[in-house]
């Protein structure tokens, strides 16, 4: 009987000591002689720094150091990433812009330092740009003079081909621009017979974690080494900016990566290098932790967006042309996820004629980063708003316009490559047929539906499968487990070593003893760590078929494992267990090497994952509230190595979409100051605004993933809030164009309709 764990719904391998609270998280890590560090931050949006009176602060008892900029001897010039940068310099450039560090022996101390230095401390301000269209103008004052032209985004989104604009070396707050075409998009939309154009505005959103930045760093002087204990989701690409930003060789500087506590992107890089940098200067261990305040006018959240979107099409509901112009507001620094969105706005549906401009501007505002699915969000409420109004329009069914116009593998995607074979018509098929779109009726709901998906991480990765002597199996890789990827890592090991999963178990180890391996982000790590974690089970898989072998004096082709024993294929009495053949490699004296089994993956080839929703909501004219009372979602997985974890992914992208399409939005006033500073302000969805949920996993498999599989995280945030606002036009008749979708833009929008 075959022995498989590939499908198979487990419980995550870090559940029980999570939901018990034994997982000990960055804040948690108890230190010998560790110091709390607070930070000052900037009140405003753009000042000089006149004047930091230091005695202030340090009068407090328990304080043992202020530090500014001035006292540490790192950093980049000109940084152009948030977590590269330590402590302004002379100027702040964004609310929230870390002025100085109070150190003190207790954390109530450095935070009443914090307080005096913040009544003492002295700043002038200056003009601020806040507004993203202001900011664009070519006559505008520079936001980061002898920045202009240079771009944070690739280093943490995959590389794209793009088509690069002579422009981008003009001085200016375009930080950066991308642009895909083909055919005449002026032809394209003049052969049409309809054209529906529409303006979206999205807003700053916070990731909203539950554990806020946290950091250790303690320096070895003698030994010149760095460790940096964090809750980062990529302990190499952490490493790799430690090391430069504080001048130190990658071998000097070890990152031990903790449980993260939420991250969706945003817990990359950012109080490592200054805990790094104060620890060096300081010659003592050093906490720094953001309080919740701090995250919001000091973190990195989600960009805001302003989409020019225009479709044309025939009376047939085939689309002709495909027209946008995107803005993208990175706030204070590059690095906003411009060229995803461009491309998976441009690239979900095929026209002959194609038009796709962006920029990405600067403001003085926090600089972004990256949020689940970054950028594709975006994109998909526009693109997928004005495809449900054309369907409307011309009288088309909605799904059945989207899948005559679908992508598939092989079409063209805009920035001339071809799409790789996908799973966009099967999950439309499959919500077709769910009964929320088959049997919806006109009952005062509305029903909505809409697409996205995630183009798939892609980077290189190594693994290693060690045979303990016991027979269980210890792998061992680099990457951090936010979503539970550990426990589908297993499965794929077990299965290809033919164990039970229970005997293996995955090990995340630090920066000096893990193989590498990529960010937990861009719904990579199952693509890229699974295949090679598969590749090193199948190594020792070969090394302990020849112990087998040998043992059973047979050839290894007529040899099979399963459940962890070795067995002749069809002689049953002739086995022996994995557990023996170990015994064969340890101790004095033994004949045979340790099964050991290793791998490496470079993976260039994508593997796009995309999901179809559809949502059903109450519109409650008199208040302007949407609920949400049913949802059904069709993604393709690739192949469900564990259904149960990736029926989790999609519930809480649901989640997480919910809250972008009705309630979270960081808002700025006009001296760019955060209003939504706290949990008090900034609205999250509750339990009770998540319906409840129908998942069908779609499995399409991908070329290169273990067992097929694809990457799960991102796709299910990308189409809700397309999909509750489609439901809202659907139920009211009103197209809204901005997110959050509040009660008093529903109540303007009925208004306008002449509806009470």
């Amino acid at each position: 009987m075959a022995f498989s764990v590939i499908g198979q719904s487990l419980p995550r391998i870090d559940g029980e000591e999570k939901v018990t609270g034994r997982a000990r998280f960055s804040a948690d890590q108890e230190m010998r002689g560790v110091l709390h560090g607070r930070l000052l931050l900037s009140p405003y949006a753009h000042a000089r720094i006149r004047r930091l009176p230091t005695a202030a602060a340090l009068a407090v008892p328990g304080v043992v150091a202020v530090v500014t900029a001035d006292d540490l001897p790192f950093g980049d010039d000109v940084p152009n990433a948030r977590g590269r940068c330590l402590l302004a310099r002379g100027e702040v450039r964004f609310v929230g812009d870390p002025v100085a560090v109070v150190v003190a022996e207790s954390e109530a101390a450095a935070a009443d330092g914090v307080d005096r230095l913040a009544s003492a401390a002295e700043f002038d301000p200056l003009p601020s740009l806040v507004d993203p269209v202001a900011a664009a103008d070519p006559g505008a004052p520079l936001v980061q003079p002898g920045l202009a032209g240079k771009s944070g985004e690739a280093s943490l989104h995959a590389a794209l081909k793009v088509d690069e604009d002579p422009q981008d070396q003009k001085p200016g707050n375009v930080s950066s621009r991308v642009r895909f075409s083909r055919g005449d998009i002026e032809r394209g939309l003049s052969e049409s017979d309809l054209v529906m154009a529409r303006t979206f505005r999205t807003s700053v959103v916070h990731q909203a974690y539950i554990e806020p930045h946290a950091t250790i760093a303690d320096y070895d002087s003698a030994a010149r080494r760095l460790t940096v204990w964090t809750a980062t989701q990529g302990l190499f690409y952490a490493r790799e900016h430690v090391a430069q930003v504080l001048r130190l060789p990658e071998s000097s500087v070890r990152i031990v990566p903790m449980p993260v506590g939420g991250g969706f992107g945003a817990k990359i890089l950012l109080l490592e290098p200054l805990a790094g940098a104060l620890a060096m200067v300081l010659r003592r261990p050093v906490r720094l932790v953001l309080t919740r305040s701090d995250e919001f006018r000091t973190a990195t959240p989600a960009p805001q967006s302003i989409i020019e979107m225009r479709l044309g099409a025939r009376r047939d509901g085939r689309l002709t042309a495909i027209q946008a112009r995107l803005l993208f507001d990175a706030g204070a620094l590059p690095g906003a996820p411009l060229n995803i969105a461009a491309l998976m706005l441009g690239g979900i549906y095929q026209a002959p004629h194609l038009d796709v401009q962006g920029r990405e501007v600067l403001t003085h505002k926090a600089p972004t980063g990256a949020y689940r699915a970054p950028g594709a969000v975006q994109g998909a409420f526009a693109v997928e708003s004005v495809m449900d109004d054309l369907a409307r329009a011309l009288n088309r069914d909605p799904i059945e316009m989207r899948l005559q116009n679908a992508s598939q593998g092989g079409d063209p995607m805009p920035n001339g490559e071809s799409w790789p074979r996908i799973g966009l018509r099967e999950v439309l098929q499959a919500v077709q047929d769910d009964p929320l779109w088959r049997d919806r009726q006109r009952d005062g709901r509305g029903v909505g539906v809409a697409t996205g998906g995630w183009l798939g991480g892609i980077e290189p990765s190594s693994a290693c499968v060690r045979l303990n002597t016991d027979g269980t199996l210890q792998v061992v890789v680099g990457s951090v487990d936010i979503s539970g990827t550990a426990t589908g890592l297993a499965q794929v090991a077990a299965e290809t070593l033919g164990v039970p999963v229970s005997g293996v178990r995955v090990i995340g180890a630090d920066s000096d003893s893990a193989p590498a391996a990529g960010m937990s982000g861009g719904s990579k790590i199952m693509y890229t760590v699974g295949s090679a974690v598969a590749k090193a089970a199948h190594d020792a898989r070969r090394q302990i078929l020849a112990l087998a072998a040998r043992r059973l004096e047979a050839a290894e082709g007529d040899l099979e494992i399963s459940g962890g024993v070795v067995r002749v294929r069809g002689v049953p009495a002739r086995t022996v267990a994995i557990a023996e053949l170990a015994k064969l490699t340890s101790g004095f004296g033994a004949g045979h090497p340790p099964v050991f089994g290793v791998a490496s993956e470079a993976i260039v080839q994508r593997a796009p994952a995309f999901g179809a929703h559809i949502a059903r909501v109450l519109v409650d004219g008199d208040s302007g509230r949407v609920r949400v009372v049913d949802y059904a979602v069709a993604q393709d997985v690739g192949r469900a190595i564990n259904p149960a974890a990736i029926r989790g992914q999609i519930h809480g992208g649901v989640a997480q979409g919910i809250g972008w399409a009705l309630l979270e939005q960081v808002i700025y006033d006009e001296q760019g100051s955060v209003a939504t500073g706290s949990f008090l302000d900034y609205a999250l969805p509750r339990a009770s605004d998540v319906p409840t949920i129908r998942a069908t996993l779609v499995e399409v498999p991908s070329d290169r993933g273990p067992y097929g599989a694809k990457g799960v995280g991102e796709p299910p945030v990308v189409p809700v809030a397309a999909a509750i606002a489609n439901a809202i036009a659907d139920a009211s008749g009103a197209r809204i164009e901005t997110l959050p979708i509040v009660p008093e833009t529903i109540r303007g929008a009925l208004a306008r309709l002449g509806r009470p």
